[in-house]
């Protein structure tokens, strides 16, 4: 059992489901959680804006120049 670390809601979170660097999110207070550590289970708020490393960068090497 986990608990959401904000409103101390059980997270139904399976502990060997999930990979490290997953999002999860409370169904009570809608706060989002990465898994830093899956044994033990650790998570971590996710702050406003955040970006997963594999998502940053897209579509910056374009120019928009289409001459």
């Amino acid at each position: 059992m986990v608990l959401c670390p904000e409103c101390e809601t059980n997270l139904d979170v399976d502990e060997e489901g999930v990979d490290e660097g997953e999002i999860v999110s409370c169904p009570e207070c809608g706060t989002e959680f990465e898994v830093v550590t899956t044994s033990p289970l650790e998570l971590k708020a996710v702050e406003a804006g955040y970006v997963e490393e594999d998502e940053e960068g897209e579509g910056e090497s374009e120019d928009g120049d289409d001459s």
